[in-house]
Formats: C-alpha cells, sequence, structure tokens
C-alpha cells in the first residue's frame, strides 16, 4: 500500500518548498515586467509586492521573495547597489511580518497583511530612493505609500481568494 504524502505547509518537502519558492520568484519577476510602466513611476504601483503577503501561508518564502525583489531590480532597472540590497532587504522584511501574522489569532488576521505589505516598502525604499532623486524623505515616503496601499489591499484580496483552493489542494490542512 502506498503512503499517502502530506502537503500540509509545515511539511512541505524540500523539493516541493524549491518547488513553490521557484514559482512565486518567477511570478513576481513576470508580474513586475508585465507592470513596469507604473511600478518604477513617482508613486510606484508595485503590484508584484502584493505577493509578500503569500508570506502568511509559506514562510519558507521569506528569502526567495526578498530575491525575487532584487532581482527584478537588477533586471529591469534600479538605482544601483542600494535599490538591488534595499529591495532584498525590503521583501525579506515584508514577507517575514507576513509570516508573523499568522500566528495572531482570530478570523480577521489576513486583514492585517495590509500594513506590512503597504508600510514597509513604503518607508524602506526612500531611505535610499529620496537622496537619488533629490527629494525629502516624507515626501516620497508618502507617494510610495500611496502606490503600496494598492498592493497592500490587492495582498489582502489574494490571501483572502487563495486559501480555500490551497486547503482544497491539501497544501494548508492546518490554518
Amino acid at each position: 500500500m502506498k503512503k499517502e504524502q502530506n502537503t500540509d505547509r509545515k511539511t512541505l518537502s524540500p523539493v516541493r518548498r524549491l518547488a513553490v519558492s521557484a514559482m512565486f520568484m518567477a511570478l513576481f519577476c513576470a508580474v513586475m515586467y508585465c507592470t513596469q510602466s507604473f511600478a518604477f513611476g513617482a508613486y510606484q504601483i508595485r503590484i508584484a509586492t502584493s505577493l509578500y503577503a503569500f508570506g502568511y501561508f509559506f514562510p519558507f518564502l521569506i528569502l526567495p521573495m526578498g530575491l525575487a525583489n532584487a532581482l527584478s531590480n537588477l533586471l529591469m532597472g534600479s538605482f544601483g547597489l542600494f535599490d538591488i540590497l534595499g529591495g532584498f532587504a525590503a521583501g525579506v522584511l515584508t514577507t517575514g511580518c507576513a509570516a508573523l501574522i499568522q500566528r495572531i489569532p482570530g478570523r480577521m488576521n489576513k486583514a492585517l497583511l495590509f500594513f506590512p505589505v503597504t508600510l514597509i516598502p513604503g518607508l524602506l525604499v526612500p531611505l535610499w530612493l529620496a537622496p537619488a532623486l533629490g527629494m525629502g524623505y516624507w515626501a516620497l515616503a508618502l507617494n510610495l505609500c500611496i502606490g503600496q496601499a494598492v498592493a497592500g489591499i490587492f495582498g489582502v484580496l489574494l490571501a483572502a481568494a487563495a486559501e480555500p483552493v490551497w486547503k482544497r489542494m491539501g497544501f494548508l490542512n492546518e490554518i
């Protein structure tokens, strides 16, 4: 008799984790490529950063999402090494906070994903981007937070929509 393989988020095999990580990295870069016309503007509406919310379900995505952000900054234009390394840090911190939110009890905790997806990139990126553009920190932070609010809302909606699908697939047996 063949042993049934458990696919919940705590027991995914290393190969499955690698495959899921690669899929999310590719999806992040593809979304950045398709939305780059408004992802690099004054408001930087980066829809791809809404994918950080999936750290809520898959904490092992913390490093891959940071790498995806760094890779997209490298390939699609950036303000140099600070933007690449800063994008990595923003991805890791935001996805890490999404993973921590999963530990907060309550049915509405996914709504909290809005805050890290909006505020961490919105307040972190101006640290290096404001001097590079010759702008004030708070003016740029306000613009970026407005753009990131779109990604924050989208991240919450994506997480809410994906949860029942992934539960049916067996990926989220314990949530």
